[in-house]
Order: structure tokens, then sequence, then C-alpha cells
């Protein structure tokens, strides 16, 4: 295993620092949003808008991948990166920052179909242990991001230009990384859409994205003074961090729809003790949850699929558009159902998704 890390040090370099980078960005958004509904007189709808545009731009560059993935390496997507940040620390419209959500976006979207597969390839038998590596270091950024936020003043000018000058930082260390050509990674396997468990990664990923960019209002909306649901958006994603960091040293043991069975079932559960409990220490466990949507849903899914070079953005892709469509319809509904409305949507969709998994358990095994 250590001359596996020696022979990709580049790649795992780049890897980390740029997801660390990712979830900086996304974890922001939460935080960022009641600052422009206030700055910009923003009504629900609109503030749904930031939060799914992010996820437009995902889809954007994951379509790009589909098609020019052989062309793209981990320099071309930090400089994206960057440069949708950079927009949104320029703060000058609200129409400027919703084209620097959607560029950062795209530069999120390609950054996840360039480095998962290619570490998951790197790593062999250890690929999906190392792909939950990488994956929770995503969390790292979203802890640090809304705490980093708050000691910014909650100001997302400032915050956002942070996480631009930083990516510029690792692009300028990155140029190592992922030099593999197409020759080299071949395509292994026909490219077979695997509807049942696209339609799994759509949920599963949409629910992760309206809970951390839609969270903290329905915190605010519950009661919560504004500042404390910043700062619960990051314990949210201590938890996350922390089950991704279990993902480690269990997830090439376990069957990986059974780790994405177990994930939105347990969301269920601490959904409804949101309901009926309290919002913000279930919001929280929440995210030990959706730590483990992700990596469950990629693993069944690649295993399923192939290793064509379509497979990968294709994945991402069925989640992405869960992540584009349920804040849109989250935001607006949930502020017509009182305090509580949004954790009692959230459970009745994680709910019905579970039952669904239950007993797609044995179809789904790989």
């Amino acid at each position: 295993m250590k001359d596996l890390i020696r022979a990709h040090a580049g790649l795992l370099f780049a890897g980390v620092a740029t997801f660390i980078l990712m979830g900086a960005g996304q974890a922001l958004f939460g935080p960022a949003l009641p600052v422009y509904v206030r700055a910009f007189s923003l009504g629900e709808t609109e503030a749904g808008l930031f939060v799914a545009l992010l996820w437009v731009g995902c889809f954007a560059g994951v379509g790009f991948m589909f098609f020019k993935g052989a062309l793209v390496g981990p320099r071309h997507t930090l400089a994206v990166m960057a440069g949708g940040t950079g927009l949104m620390a320029l703060g000058v419209s609200w129409w400027v920052t919703l084209a620097g959500g959607v560029v950062f976006g795209m530069g999120y979207g390609m950054a996840t179909a360039v480095f998962n597969p290619r570490v998951m390839r790197a790593f062999g038998a250890r690929g999906p242990s190392m792909l939950s590596l990488l994956n929770a270091t995503f969390g790292v950024g979203a802890i640090a991001a809304p705490l980093v936020f708050v000691w910014l003043g909650s100001d997302p000018a400032w915050a956002f230009g942070v996480v631009a000058l930083a990516l510029a930082v690792v692009w300028l260390g990155a140029g190592a990384a992922g030099r593999e050509t197409v020759a080299q990674t071949g395509v292994v396997r026909t490219f077979r859409p695997h509807w049942a468990i696209l339609g799994f990664g759509l949920v599963a990923i949409g629910m992760e994205a309206s809970l951390a960019g839609l969270g903290p209002t329905a915190l605010i909306r519950a009661g919560v003074e504004e500042h404390r649901a910043s700062q619960l958006l990051s314990a949210f994603f201590v938890v996350f961090l922390l089950a991704r960091v279990v993902l480690i040293f269990v997830a090439h043991r376990i069957q990986p729809f059974v780790l994405y069975t177990l994930a939105v079932a347990s969301a269920a559960v601490f959904a409804l003790g949101a309901v009926v409990l309290s919002p913000a220490i279930f919001f929280v466990a929440m995210g030990a949850s959706a730590g483990v949507f992700f990596p469950g849903y990629y693993v069944t899914a690649s295993a399923r699929m192939g290793e064509d070079l379509r497979v990968p953005p294709t994945i991402v892709a069925s989640g992405l558009v869960g992540a584009i469509f349920t804040p849109l319809i989250l935001a607006p509904l949930s502020a017509q159902m009182g305090e509580r409305g949004f954790f009692i949507l959230a459970a009745g969709i994680l709910v019905a998704v579970s039952l669904a998994a239950l007993l797609s358990l044995r179809r789904m095994r790989v």
C-alpha cells in the first residue's frame, strides 16, 4: 500500500487539496444564503435558485466530461473553480453572484469526474477505501468553511475570496497529477446505464445538496439564531467527515449498496427526530448519513455499469439531477409548511427511498 501511495503521490495531493476546497466552497453556500437574501432582497424561490444553480453548473461540467473527459486534467478543474469563487467574491450584483455559483459548480462537477475514477483505478482492490479517503477530505473544508465565514464577519466576499486564492495556490502545485492517457485508462467494459441505481443516486445526492444548502435556512426558520445555524452546519460536516473516515477502514469489506441502504435509513430516522424532537441535534446527526450516500452509490454504480470513460460522468450526472431539482422543490414547499416543514419533507422522502432500497438489496449486490 505504501508503494501505491508513493507511486501516486501527485494524484493524491491534487485530489485531497481539491476536495478540501470543493467542500469549503459548497459549505459556504448555506451560511452565505441568508446574507444574500437580505442584501439582494430575495424571495424563497430566488434563494433556492442560488443552491440549485451550483448543481446546474456541476451538471454542465459533468456533461462536458462525458464528451471531452479525455482532455481534462486536475489543473483545468482548479482553474474553473477559482474563476467561479472569484466571481462570487466580487459580490457586485445578484446575477454576477449566480454566475459565479454556476462556474464554481462546473469546476466541481469536472473535478468529481476527474479524480474519483482515477483514484479507484490507481489503488486497485483498495480503491473503494481510497475513494472514501478522498471524499472524506471534502468534509475537512466543509467543516472549516462555516467557522471561517463567521470569523470573517459573515462576509461572503471575504470567504469566497479566500477559497479562490487557495485554489490558485493548489493549481501551482498540481502539475504532476493525473497524467495518464486515454490509452492507459482504456475501455474495459461496455457502457451500460443501470437506471435503478442511477435513480437511487438521484434521490440521495439531491437530499445531501438540500441539507447542506437549505439546512441553515431551515434551522433559522425553526428558531435557531443565524450564527448558531452556521455552527451547526459545521458540526453537520464534522460528523459527515467522521462517517467517511470510518469508511476508509470498512468500505472494502461491506457490500456498497448495503452501505447506501443503511445511510438512507438512518437519515430517515434522524429526519423524523428533527420533526418531533430537536431540529438542531438531529440535523447534525444527519451529517453521518449524508457522508455515506455518495460512496455507497458511486461504488455500486461503478460495479454495475462498467469502466467505460463515460460511466463516471453518468454516475455523477444522475446525482446532480437530484441536486439541481430537489432544492428548487423543497425551498418553496418547506416555507409553506411551518417552522419544521423542511424536515417533514426530508423525512417523507427518506422513508420512501429507504423502503425501496431494502426491497432492492438482493438485486443490487455486486
